[in-house]
């Protein structure tokens, strides 16, 4: 990684009312009506026939204002980025301001968690009846268990899977099996892991958009990333977890693209090391191969491809040789999610409600990054193709790449409903679009997405 460190001034001189403005309140009011039309037509819809089957449509959740430990906490974790995080992002030395964006990442998404309680918001959401710590003791022969997995998926099948368990390759579950084998078992310790790990995507983000785009861009984008209603669902599931080995896997191409690391080499590796990973974390994150692609058309250059592609067989090869048969899994997966809700609820609605999902998870901050970004898509397009891709123009790029990706989840029809949960690794790289907002303002752009998420927080009980 790059090791000189350059900063920019805090302040920007830029006008009171800078252009778009306006474009940018609208696309933050689409989100709202998009939102507003998600519920009214989900309640609609859903009373008389429970087929969405969600609670509080568009998102799995109960109405249930609640406060707890966490209700002074994120309050103050908000206000203290809102109040300081873009003068520090402009001022902190490079290492210090990853350093301390992950602090208040971590902070953000512990805070946000225990607004429902220790107990009920971190230490018992991996141990409900669809979740991976239910099945531990059934993985005492690791091998066996890897063997007869795809024999559980089917639910009509004896002793089947929890939901989460058959939804993904074995990998997720392993992780959790491993950590109670360390002595890290039971609920409490599965959380932390979750919100640790998850946390870490956030500085992964950075270094990604710094080695694309360049510092000042991600200095702009660090408060917005650490600052995401979507951090509502990172604390709650294992999809946090899944983000960060998926970002990281963004992350070292990156670096081992542009050589802008000590060892470029060991960094291809790692990054097919950790997709290989990803694919037996989660069958959808598959998808995350878009924004890689985004890496090498940015990068101009395909060298750290026979390495990554080495490290990308490292996990394939270790499941299969135990047994496990990926392809034939994901098949089965498919049966069993039309025999669940995924049969049940309409392709119609969710189609366009997953967005409103995702509107209310990535906040109206990145709403409006993303008209600036889809409005320069065209330009940033033909950059590329003559070798002048300036910063902007690269972060538009990359996070496209990211909105292709879930676009694609979304018109697949295996993601219906809960996607403020699962869609995490393709929102994340979304949220830099908000670096793209002048610097006017700024500090009201992270109000409201702080609001978002404690409004949600505060008013909604989550499903995962």
């Amino acid at each position: 990684m790059k090791t000189e460190d350059r900063t920019e001034p805090a302040t920007e001189p830029l006008p009171a009312q800078p252009p778009g403005h306006r474009r940018d309140l609208a696309a933050a009011a689409a989100g709202v009506v998009l939102v507003a039309a998600a519920v009214l037509v989900g309640r609609a819809f859903d009373d008389p026939l429970r087929t969405l089957v969600v609670h509080w449509p568009p998102l799995l959740a109960h109405w249930y204002p609640h406060v707890g430990p966490g209700t002074l906490a994120a309050p103050a974790v908000a206000v203290a980025v809102i109040a300081h995080g873009p003068v520090l992002a402009g001022r902190l030395r490079w290492r210090a301001l990853l350093l301390s964006c992950y602090a208040a990442s971590l902070a953000w998404v512990l805070s946000l968690a225990l607004i429902d309680g220790w107990d009920r918001g971190i230490a018992e959401r991996l141990t409900t009846k669809h979740e991976y710590l239910r099945v531990i003791g059934r993985f005492d022969d690791i091998g066996a268990a890897l063997r007869g997995f795809n024999g559980h998926i089917l639910a009509g099948q004896p002793d089947n899977w929890p939901a989460h368990v058959a939804g993904h390759p074995p990998g997720a579950t392993l992780t959790f099996v491993l950590l109670d084998r360390v002595g890290l078992g039971g609920g409490a310790w599965a959380g932390v892991w979750c919100i640790v790990t998850g946390a870490l995507a956030t500085v992964a983000v950075l270094i990604t958009v710094r080695t694309l785009a360049d510092e000042h861009t991600a200095r702009r984008a660090a408060p917005f990333v650490v600052l995401a209603p979507v951090a509502v669902w990172a604390g709650t599931s294992a999809d946090g977890y899944f983000t960060a080995v998926a970002a990281w896997t963004v992350a070292l191409l990156a670096l081992a693209a542009t050589r802008t690391v000590r060892s470029p080499a060991a960094a291809a590796s790692g990054a097919g090391l950790l997709y290989g990973l990803t694919c037996y974390l989660s069958y959808g994150l598959t998808l995350i191969a878009i924004p890689l692609l985004a890496v090498l058309v940015l990068t101009r250059t395909l060298r750290p491809l026979p390495l990554f592609a080495l490290g990308a067989l490292v996990v394939p090869v270790a499941f299969t040789l135990a047994g496990f048969n990926w392809w034939e899994a994901y098949h089965l997966l498919v049966e069993r999610y039309y025999q669940g809700a995924g049969g049940v609820r309409p392709y119609g609605y969710w189609v366009w409600a997953n967005l409103a999902c995702t509107a209310i998870a990535i906040g109206p901050a990145t709403l409006a990054g993303l008209r600036r970004s889809t409005a320069g898509a065209p330009g940033a397009v033909r950059t590329v193709r003559s070798g002048t891709t300036a910063p902007a123009q690269a972060l538009v790029l990359l996070v496209s790449a990211a909105l292709l990706a879930l676009l694609a989840a979304d018109l697949s029809g295996m993601s219906k409903a809960e996607t403020e949960r699962i869609w995490q690794p393709f929102m994340l790289w979304l949220l830099p679009a908000a670096a793209l907002l002048p610097a006017p303002g700024r500090r009201g752009w992270l109000a409201a997405q702080a609001v978002v998420a404690l409004t949600v927080n505060h008013l909604l009980w989550t499903g995962w």
